[in-house]
C-alpha cells in the first residue's frame, strides 16, 4: 500500500493532481448560525470517524486538529470512534458469533445515535482504506438520511479521490454528502511537529464551511424524521 500523504480544500468536487499548491476553496457566509441552532434545538450528535489503523498513521494529528475545531461549536457534541480500536472482519454475515458482535457493540449504538457523521479517511492507492468499507457495510439502517462530511489526507490529491468514492458508497445507504469538505496535500509537511497546520486560517475556515454545511442538514433531516420516518 502506498499512502498519498495531502491538500486544504472546501471545493470537494475538484480533484486536481495537475501541482503540489495547495487549492483552499472559502465560503464566507454560508447562511448557518451556530447560535441559533444551539438556541433553538439540543446539540447535534457529530460521530467522527478515524478510518487508519495503519501503522505509523498520521490520522490522529488531522482528528486532533479537527476536534478542536468542532468543540468550539455549540451546535455539536463529538464522539470520535477510532476504528484502530475496532476488529471488524470484512466477511459479512447475518448471524455474526460473539467476537464480531463484541466488536459491533463498540460502534453500531454510537452510529446509530448520531446526527451526522465525519469520515476522516487517508488516501491508499486511489482509494480509502479497507477497515472504512467493513464499518460500512456492517451498518444500514443506522446511515439513512443522514449528513457525511469529509476530512482526507493524502499526496497530491489530498484524499480526494478517496472521497468521491465514498461518496459513492454513502449514495447507496441513502446518507447525504456534504460538497465541502477539507483535504490536506502532503499532509506530513502541513503540519509542525506540534500538531498544528501550518495554514492554520485556510484549513479553519474550509472546516468552519463544511461543519456549517453538515450542521444544516443535520438539523433539516432530523426534524423531517421527527414529523415522517425515513423509509428506504
Amino acid at each position: 500500500m502506498t499512502p498519498e500523504p495531502a491538500r486544504i480544500d472546501a471545493e470537494s468536487t475538484a480533484s486536481n493532481d495537475a501541482g503540489p499548491t495547495p487549492v483552499v476553496g472559502i465560503s464566507t457566509g454560508t447562511g448557518i448560525s451556530t447560535v441559533a441552532v444551539a438556541a433553538t434545538a439540543e446539540p447535534l450528535k457529530l460521530a467522527v470517524i478515524l478510518g487508519s489503523n495503519r501503522e505509523g498513521r498520521f490520522g490522529p494529528v488531522v482528528a486532533d486538529w479537527f476536534l478542536s475545531r468542532a468543540a468550539e461549536r455549540t451546535d455539536f457534541t463529538t464522539d470520535l470512534i477510532d476504528l484502530a480500536d475496532t476488529d471488524l472482519p470484512t466477511a459479512l454475515s447475518f448471524s455474526p458469533g460473539p467476537e464480531v458482535r463484541a466488536e459491533l457493540v463498540k460502534v453500531t449504538s454510537r452510529l446509530a445515535t448520531a446526527d451526522a457523521f465525519v469520515v476522516l479517511t487517508p488516501e491508499y492507492n486511489h482509494s480509502f482504506p479497507a477497515v472504512i468499507k467493513s464499518l460500512i457495510d456492517w451498518h444500514f439502517g443506522e446511515w439513512q438520511a443522514k449528513p457525511v462530511g469529509f476530512v482526507s489526507y493524502g499526496g497530491i490529491s489530498g484524499g480526494l479521490r478517496a472521497v468521491e468514492q465514498l461518496r459513492q458508497v454513502f449514495a447507496e445507504l441513502h446518507a447525504v454528502t456534504v460538497r465541502d469538505t477539507v483535504s490536506f496535500p502532503h499532509v506530513g509537511e502541513g503540519f509542525d511537529d506540534e500538531g498544528r497546520p501550518k495554514d492554520p486560517v485556510g484549513c479553519d475556515t474550509a472546516a468552519r464551511t463544511m461543519l456549517d454545511r453538515l450542521a444544516w442538514w443535520a438539523l433539516a433531516l432530523r426534524d423531517a424524521k421527527s414529523v415522517r420516518p425515513y423509509a428506504a
